[in-house]
């Protein structure tokens, strides 16, 4: 499995963990949600900048995104 896919499996295990839809991590992070599903099926690279909006969006620390 490829880095972005694992990255990806992450993101929507902890966005569900959150009880959240994409569209409201979209909402919550500033960025849109075809791309939040881009990313969670391992179709996209993160920049550290969006990683940091997504990881403020959960409430979690950016650690907890790449801990696979």
């Amino acid at each position: 499995m490829e880095i972005k896919e694992k990255f990806g499996n992450r993101l929507k295990a902890l966005r569900k963990e959150k009880g959240l839809s994409q569209e409201e991590l979209a909402l919550k992070s500033g960025l849109n949600r075809p791309y939040i599903s881009g990313i969670e099926q391992g179709k996209r690279n993160v920049s550290l900048e969006v990683m940091e909006k997504l990881a403020e969006a959960l409430g979690v620390g950016i650690g907890s995104l790449v801990r696979f």
